[in-house]
């Protein structure tokens, strides 16, 4: 306690030694930030903290940054000045560090008339601002005064009642109008309906219509500061912006080059509605039939055709797509429509050496070779073949040493199609495809075993829209074959006869049917709330061990001589993130699991299993480590050796909450809060207490923690340290003691 009294004298010599005034010369003095202080009484306080807030981001310049109150950049330019050009003080310099903001460069005019503009484009029509500087000592900052007046709103909004197929059109467009009786005038807010009825139009043929063509005249003089708005068509709107546009031809040039001067209709051959002009022939006539939404005679609609155009991007082998509409027929309004598509390198060859984390915390380095062919079969084929190596380590108390090597080859094709019986039909950005893929992984975990595993699949993916996507497997099949278990593994089972153990190197075959759905918004920044959903549900040997009367161990039922594995298993994860504030926010997840084995299995195989712990899920325990339930390894396994077995379960709950505030440059820091446990579906004499059953509330385990993350743009960089703070068993837990490190890539949700 003696040496915590000079804590307060250390605080003051620090906070002086970053003082950044006194390097300031003669009469200048440091911005300070401006206050922007709203006097109308009409105003009220909500309105006036909005307003505020908006108000403030339009003000430049901008104060020097600070960091926990200290102009830490400022301090770093005043420490490094330097008359050098070159050389690591000038660098930290000019790159780091910050010059002084000055009062002198605030030009209050120009600010007080730029915060007017923005109140009256809002609806303060009589607003008034003036501004003032207040100085203390070497600081000085911006004071401006607010009048806003009454805030004027609509009585009434009118759309055209002419007769004539734009006046109708444009009234049609009024249903979903973005002004609204009673609502405040705001002046974005009608740049944006024209342009909003501008993408009606072009839905429905108006191909030269622009939002232009349109004006929006408004009264401001009714009584009770109210404003009447009248949506007009300009009188001067040319003919042909009132005309409605068909298709007349539709031509893709799949080989485009710049260098192309020719339309070479001659040679073009008609595939059903479209035309493809390919000398080369590069790529069979069917391959654009999922990307060319348009066809002759349709009424031209821009969405139809943007998102043409994005199919086209999305087939895989043109790294261009541009368009040409040439208006062949004016008296009667149609279109030609050109698609040239440039092609990117058939096929390539790339390496890639991947940073990566597994879910049981091990962090390693993998090489992929990969060798792809984006028109395999001149149908836009996408051919990929992977070869891989790994090398993994475990981090952690357990389990240190016993490392992973991995190698394998992974073939895919993907056709931007359904291949099925059946036709199915979709309109929208994205191309369906249908997916064969099959593998073979060598996993050898030193000092312990080798699997071999084989596996195949064969299904469809789909976008319905941007925020959701389906992936069908009609048969996804897994093969693992152990081999080379070693004595030192083989000891571990008879000396604790942990059935995990065991598990681990059982034979699994699986084959069935899997059929997934996830639906995201989060790649929408901009919004305070996002989500992200996934729900998967996966089936194996169903049919086939019902037909022959697969009980085991009664009745073991085989296919190709070997046993299989029956269950149904579902999976439904969601995550909800809210902005807190602008460089801050909070991120949740919870997870519900579940798989019930019958027929020809007792459990899940090992694969399919759930666990929890780690560096991705439970923060404060090993990664893998709790549970079934609140069984317990036995001493005999935890003392005097480095390797623990990898806990599993058939039902798994978990949730996390985590707390992300910005702090500095890239670093953000985390508090989180984990919560979970995993559970088998049926007891086991040689698990007691991993059952699932009435009391699982109570066996929740519970962490927390904080953390640090560096965001480097092309990968995030993790480190979080957390403490256990419930055991599912209840036995006594210190916090702050057996605190569990994690070295983690990317965010852990």
């Amino acid at each position: 306690m003696a040496k915590l009294r000079y804590l307060p004298i250390l605080i003051v010599v620090f906070i002086s030694a970053c003082s950044t005034t006194k390097y300031l010369a003669p009469g200048q003095k440091l911005y300070n930030g401006a206050q922007i202080k709203i006097t109308d009484k009409n105003t009220t306080k909500g309105e006036a903290s909005a307003l505020s807030d908006e108000l403030q981001g339009l003000l430049r310049p901008l104060p020097n940054a600070k960091i926990l109150g200290l102009r830490f950049k400022l301090w770093v330019y005043d420490k490094t000045r330097t008359k050098k050009q070159k050389g690591l003080r000038h660098y930290i310099n000019t790159h780091i560090g910050e010059p002084p903001v000055l009062v002198s460069s605030v030009d209050l005019d120009k600010n007080s008339s730029i915060l007017q503009n923005r109140l009256q484009n809002e609806g303060y029509f009589l607003a008034q601002v003036s501004g003032d500087t207040v100085s203390k000592k070497k600081l000085a900052k911006a004071i401006y005064t607010i009048q806003t007046g009454p805030a004027y709103h609509y009585r009434k909004i009118a759309f055209p009642t002419g007769t004539d197929d734009l006046d109708t059109a444009v009234a049609g467009a009024s249903k979903r109008t973005f002004l609204k009786v009673g609502d405040k005038f705001n002046l974005d807010l009608i740049k944006n309906e024209r342009i909003r009825i501008d993408a009606r139009l072009k839905e429905e043929g108006y191909f030269y219509f622009a939002p232009e063509d349109l004006i929006m005249r408004y009264d401001s003089t009714i009584v009770g500061h109210q404003v009447d708005m009248w949506v007009k068509i300009k009188d001067a709107t040319p003919d042909e912006a009132r005309w409605i546009y068909s298709v007349r031809n539709i031509y893709v040039y799949p080989d485009y080059s710049i260098k192309d001067t020719s339309l070479k209709l001659d040679s073009a051959i008609k595939y059903r509605w479209y035309n493809v002009i390919d000398p080369k022939k590069d790529f069979r006539p069917y391959t654009f039939k999922n990307s060319v939404l348009l066809h002759p005679g349709d009424i031209y609609n821009r969405d139809e055709h943007t998102n043409s155009l994005s199919r086209f991007i999305e087939l895989g082998p043109f790294k261009y797509v541009k368009n040409r509409f040439e208006d062949v027929t004016p008296d009667s309004a149609k279109l030609d429509i050109y698609y040239f598509l440039t092609q990117q390198k058939r096929k390539s060859l790339t390496a890639d050496i991947v940073a990566r984390q597994t879910s049981a915390n091990y962090d390693g380095t993998q090489l992929d070779i990969n060798f792809k062919n984006r028109n395999l079969f001149k149908g836009a084929e996408l051919y990929t073949l992977t070869l891989f190596a790994s090398r993994d380590i475990q981090f952690g108390k357990y389990n240190n040493g016993y490392n992973v090597y991995q190698f394998g080859i992974q073939p895919s094709i993907s056709w931007p199609r359904f291949i099925s019986p059946f036709n199915f039909k979709s309109d929208n950005a994205f191309i369906p495809r249908t997916i064969l893929t099959g593998g073979y992984t060598l996993v050898n975990r030193t000092q312990l075993y080798t699997l071999n595993s084989f596996n195949a699949s064969w299904g469809y993916q789909w976008k319905p829209s941007l925020f959701a996507q389906h992936q069908l497997d009609l048969e996804d099949i897994t093969f693992v074959d152990p081999e080379n278990v070693s004595t030192k593994y083989i000891d571990s089972i008879n000396a604790t006869r942990n059935p995990t153990l065991a598990h681990v190197i059982n034979r699994q075959f699986t084959f069935g049917p899997s059929y997934s759905y996830t639906w995201t918004n989060t790649t929408e920044t901009f919004k305070q709330n996002t989500f992200y959903y996934k729900g998967k549900v996966s089936l194996s040997g169903n049919l086939y061990g019902i037909i022959t009367g697969a009980d085991t161990p009664k009745r073991v039922s085989r296919l190709f001589g070997t046993p299989f594995d029956q269950y149904v298993k579902l999976e439904n994860e969601i995550r909800f993130y809210h902005k807190l504030g602008p460089k801050s926010s909070l991120a949740t997840r919870f997870m519900v699991d579940a798989g019930l084995s019958y027929g020809n299995s007792t459990i899940l195989p090992y694969s399919q299993q759930f666990f929890i712990g780690g560096s991705n899920s439970l923060r404060g325990f090993q990664a893998h480590s709790i549970g079934p339930g609140t069984y317990t390894l036995p001493p005999d396994l935890t003392t005097g050796t480095g390797f623990l077995p990898d806990e599993s379960g058939d039902i798994k709950i978990e949730g996390n909450i985590e707390y992300r505030p910005k702090l500095f440059s890239i670093v953000e820091g985390a508090l989180f809060i984990d919560a979970g446990n995993i559970w088998l579906l049926r007891s086991n004499p040689l698990l007691p207490g991993a059952a699932f059953g009435k009391n699982f509330l109570n066996q929740i385990a519970v962490d927390s923690g904080f953390g640090l993350r560096f965001n480097l743009t092309v990968l995030v960089l993790r480190t979080d340290l957390g403490f256990p703070m419930v055991e599912p068993n209840h036995s006594a837990v210190r916090f702050g003691q057996n605190g569990v490190f994690n070295l983690g890539i990317g965010y852990p949700f």
